[in-house]
């Protein structure tokens, strides 16, 4: 057996399950930024041999908690035990040697290095290559996660990526793994496959703590639930006898307003238009844009759906201007041939965009968030002499937006990076409904967000177009498209299908779509288990 992966358990021998002291535990546990509680006074027990969701809205303390479990921070208060022993974890490396694994939601590889390199960064020195592969290939056959040791991460989907960051933790052979947001970016047919090795984990007597908004897969992975409410633990429950609607409410501390969505505005004029948008691949693992065309008139909500790597990424590119679409012709706004374009001249036709990556992408995490607001306004809003937004108007707009979309922050204008996830997606939406585009195009508008934060986002959304401007949302969630769509189509391989109304259409039907059937694969009384199915499958091996 090589070292680094567990055997099986044998079944005669005790279980670490069976022992009355939790594997690890926190107590008294105070974490202060200053003035800032971001824990306060949290308690937690994890045992091994179970998945122990950790919920909680963005802002919470999650975070801040799951760092102090890694050696990340230390507590201004409180202690951390070990079978009952109090242990210091100084940083990462203390947390590695007492059997603390972590599965980072943003991940931490190097894209020009290959899959065996980002694996060889975290391993013990003087490891051979040859010897790493064999590691890596007896991770594979026992869990089935199956890599390429010689891929350069750069041409990786998603759940290639996540599934490096699986196998560098594994490989140290920890004792309880904690994962932040696992499935955010994996399709529904890769997230299955996650809950199969996460199950097959608990059952060898591992401890997992499991941070999701997603709370259908809490309920159907995790036995127990601690949740945190402004820093502290205000309750614990088994996830598997609540709904996600009782979950949801215990995190917010009320109950979730449903989304408001509004009617199509009849009439309205079409705000952008896409006419035969082909485009080569940019990589050797990118996707093509083939023949796309479509309308989206203001008033109207317009879902993108797919499963990930299908095009999505390259047609966000085209609309927002960062790559050229081409022909003038091929993109217009309002009108206007805008497919030559940049972002800045696009914005300046009334457009703005919510690209799916918020931290380097969307936000510059080193930059404060009025700073952010010059990055996105500078060519469209009014200028000094000098050619700057106003210091002012900036910190102005940034504390709009905060406090509009309720953005949980420490300080009046800290730096993007010290923001949690889900709080820095509100931002980042928010900055760009708060300019009143006449075209919205956002790409992934909830990953990572809680309950509350999605509704307010989407129903923003459904605000903005009602006031009539064109919205454009490309999401892999199929219950966001069809609660605030007026119409959905699929894009698939490049290529996207007609869109359809959402009325004229059903889940099932898309996820033909989604799995590669034509546009007439859905017929009426079309078999809804064929149709479910593909709808949760990858199109190809990830």
């Amino acid at each position: 057996m090589e070292p680094g992966v567990a055997e099986r358990p044998d079944p005669g021998a005790p279980s670490v399950a069976d022992d009355p002291r939790p594997l690890f535990g926190a107590y008294g546990i105070v974490k202060r930024f200053g003035a800032f509680t971001a824990n306060d006074h949290v308690d937690l027990e994890i045992r091994g041999g179970e998945i122990h969701a950790l919920l909680g809205e963005n802002g919470a303390g999650k975070s801040t908690l799951m760092k102090i479990l890694y050696g990340l921070l230390e507590p201004t208060e409180g202690v951390v035990t070990h079978r009952g022993e109090v242990v210091r974890l100084a940083n990462p490396e203390a947390a590695r040697r007492l059997g603390i694994g972590m599965v980072f939601q943003h991940f931490s590889l190097c894209e020009n290095l290959t899959v065996a390199e980002n694996i060889a960064l975290v391993m013990e020195r003087g490891l051979s290559r040859a010897g790493l592969a064999r590691r890596i290939a007896a991770l594979a056959e026992t869990y089935g996660l199956h890599l390429d040791p010689d891929r350069p991460v750069w041409s990786l989907s998603a759940g290639e990526r996540q599934r490096i960051e699986i196998v560098r933790c594994l490989l140290q052979d920890p004792k309880l793994v904690i994962l932040d947001e696992p499935t955010s970016v994996l399709t529904p047919g890769e997230a299955d496959r996650l809950f199969a090795v996460l199950e097959r984990l608990r059952d060898e007597g591992r401890a997992l703590l499991y941070i999701s908004h997603r709370l259908d897969e809490v309920r159907r992975l995790c036995a127990r639930a601690t949740i945190l409410r402004a820093g502290k633990v205000v309750g614990a429950c088994d996830p598997r006898r609540e709904s996600a609607a009782s979950l949801a409410a215990m995190m917010v501390g009320a109950e979730i307003r449903e989304v408001a969505s509004r009617p199509e505005t009849a009439g309205g004029a079409e705000r952008l238009r896409v006419d035969a948008l082909s485009l080569p691949a940019p990589g050797l693992h990118a996707t093509a844009l083939r023949d796309i065309a479509f309308g989206v008139r203001g008033g109207e909500i317009l879902g993108i759906a797919g499963i990930a790597g299908n095009g999505q990424a390259e047609l966000f590119a085209a609309l927002s201007g960062e790559v050229s679409a081409g022909r003038p012709e091929a993109v217009r706004i309002d009108g206007r041939p805008a497919g030559h374009l940049g972002i800045n001249a696009r914005r300046r036709l009334g457009a703005a965009f919510v690209p799916e990556e918020r931290n380097g992408h969307a936000a510059a995490p080193g930059l404060s968030l009025s700073e952010n607001v010059v990055l996105s306004r500078h060519a469209t809003a009014p200028l000094t002499r000098l050619g700057f937004l106003r210091r002012g108007a900036a910190q102005a707009l940034a504390a709009r937006v905060s406090e509009t979309f309720d953005v949980r922050k420490a300080g009046p204008d800290p730096a993007a990076g010290t923001l949690s996830g889900g709080n820095l997606q509100k931002f980042v939406v928010g900055r760009e409904i708060l300019a009143g585009p006449g075209l919205l195009v956002v790409d992934q508008p909830t990953w990572g967000v809680d309950a509350a934060a999605a509704a307010r986002i989407r129903q923003a959304l459904v605000d903005l177009a009602a006031g009539g401007s064109a919205v454009v949302v490309i999401s892999q969630d199929l219950d966001e498209l069809f609660e605030i769509a007026h119409s959905v189509a699929v894009l698939h391989a490049g290529r996207l299908s007609a869109p359809v109304a959402r009325a004229r259409t059903s889940r099932g039907a898309v996820g033909l779509l989604m799995g590669g059937a034509g546009d007439d694969a859905a017929p009426p009384g079309a078999d809804r288990e064929t149709a479910d199915k593909a709808a949760r499958e990858p199109t190809h091996a990830p």
